[in-house]
């Protein structure tokens, strides 16, 4: 917490490594450097947030515990409890006070597991429980889950049906989806397919898996692919390709395949894509596109749908089971959007809790509670989004933002082409302006090469039987990006401007 302009805070508790958790770590320790508790796994990826950001680890405190750790801060007993969710070594946390424990209870479910690194640990619940508990901090993401799989079974079974019937397959998954990445890895060893995982920004994550054994993939199975040559296409017929990332990543490596702009893998029309990833809030439009251009390059498309998943959140009966549980004075519906915690409130209001008892709040709408009673004062903190760009951190309107620092820095490149669709040729340009990092005889040597290279990219995508004009103009900014990089070690910003015009 910010307070008087200075930041207060004594520690900080991990429940798990997704990035909503973990990410904003390295900017609150730049701010004030406290110790951070959490399971192995879960400080590993801090330790490479830590590195990625530039800062030193040994700077830090950072503690590895376990489920069954107990701290003690002052009169502040911390106690914990192994759940179970798409990452290994994922904890709910108990904070006990002499009016009963706050228990915040993110991102689980009470599915059985045969693996001890995602399996609940109802002893560590009932022994939290045991001494009363005043509130309950509990996730709501899955509270409208209404007939969800209780194990992934079925996709099992239907992903085991394809690795036997096809030639290579592609598999679209979440990075966070630990467990289930390592469920299709199975798979694919036991239909004896060699296994490949792409993914830029997920990758690090990845390897961190495999070197600390939560993902394990036998030596002999495992390819690293190299980039698309004349005699290497990297479409042999047992080859797997799990591609993983966050929110929109593997739907957009999905259409750099099919537009044959990614250098690892171009889908073909005997490619069998098996979609595990489902759309997240904002990417139901992106995802639709991409089952969309899959299919318009012939390949064969599974999108496994929801029913046949293995839910990662708590649905109306596991938040029962953990009302049951806890048996808290007080529950208060946390995480998702507004509408996800007004349905867990309806579920608690269900199993027994009186309106008065079920506490809903807005970001920055401060509780307090006193001899075990919830006063009624409500006190609003200043909260809301803060823009993080290097080492400026604030509300937006307090610094320079990023697009000023780049134009004032490394200049302005534009492109204008003018394209006829229908005939699908270029009809004027590419023209190349630039402004603020080039003069004289590289400021043409660039010129030219950035026009003829617009041209080449925007010729390949006309010569396609559908024109996909987002995915054109993202791949013309990332490949000038590049050459203007490499050509002059300046990082502009690139504006592509495509005219649609009728010749005659």
């Amino acid at each position: 917490m910010q307070k008087g302009g200075q930041w207060t805070a004594s520690l900080r508790l991990l429940s798990h490594g997704h990035e909503d958790f973990i990410g904003a770590v390295p900017e609150l320790l730049k701010q004030i450097n406290v110790g951070v508790f959490g399971t192995h796994f879960t400080m590993s990826l801090v330790e490479l947030a830590l590195t990625e950001a530039g800062m030193n680890v040994s700077d830090y405190r950072l503690y590895r515990i376990n489920h069954n750790k107990v701290l003690k801060f002052g009169n502040i007993t911390v106690q914990f409890y192994s759940t179970s969710h798409s990452v290994p070594e994922s904890l709910g946390i108990a904070i006990k006070t002499e009016d009963g424990a706050l228990v915040y209870a993110p991102d689980f479910t009470f599915a059985s597991n045969t693996d001890p690194r995602y399996q609940t640990s109802f002893g560590n619940m009932t022994e939290i429980a045991k001494d009363g508990v005043l509130a309950l901090f509990s996730e709501s993401l899955g509270a409208a889950n209404i007939g969800r799989a209780s194990n992934d079974y079925q996709l099992i079974y239907a992903v085991n049906e394809i690795l036997q019937n096809s030639k290579r397959v592609i598999f679209s998954m979440f990075s966070t989806e630990l467990q289930r990445i390592q469920k299709i890895i199975n798979l694919c060893v036991q239909n004896n397919r060699r296994v490949a995982i792409i993914g830029k920004k997920a990758q690090k994550t990845i390897n961190i898996a495999v070197k600390e054994g939560y993902l394990q993939i036998p030596p002999e199975n495992f390819v690293n692919l190299k980039y698309m040559t004349e005699e290497n296409r990297n479409d042999d017929a047992d080859l797997a390709v799990i591609i993983t990332g966050i929110r929109h990543e593997p739907y957009y490596t999905l259409q750099r395949m099919c537009n044959g702009v990614d250098r690892l893998i171009e889908i073909k029309d005997d490619d069998n894509i098996i979609i595990i990833s489902q759309p997240t809030t904002g990417t139901e439009i992106m995802a639709q596109k991409t089952t969309s251009l899959l299919h318009r390059h012939g390949a064969k498309v599974t999108v496994i749908p929801k029913s046949m998943l293995m839910s990662s959140h708590a649905d109306s009966e596991d938040l029962k089971m953990l009302y049951s549980i806890m048996k808290p004075k007080y529950v208060v519906p946390i995480i998702g959007e507004y509408r996800h915690q007004v349905m867990q409130k309806q579920i608690a209001l269900e199993a027994g809790f009186k309106e008065e008892n079920v506490i809903m709040l807005e970001n920055g709408i401060k509780i307090t509670f006193e001899n075990g009673r919830l006063l009624p004062e409500r006190e609003k903190i200043r909260s809301g989004d803060v823009l993080v760009d290097g080492s400026f951190v604030g509300d937006i309107n307090e610094i320079v933002l990023k697009d000023r620092e780049m134009l004032a820095q490394d200049g302005l490149v534009l492109v204008v082409t003018s394209v006829d669709a229908r005939l699908k040729k270029i009809i004027a340009g590419p023209t190349v302006e630039m402004k603020g990092f080039v003069v004289g005889e590289t400021a043409e040597e660039v010129s030219r090469a950035v026009s003829q290279l617009s041209e080449e990219i925007i010729n390949s995508f006309l010569a396609k039987r559908y024109i996909d004009w987002a995915s054109l103009k993202n791949q013309l900014k990332e490949s000038i990006t590049k050459e203007v990089l490499k050509l002059t070690n300046k990082n502009p910003i690139i504006m592509v401007s495509l005219i649609d015009v009728e010749s005659k």
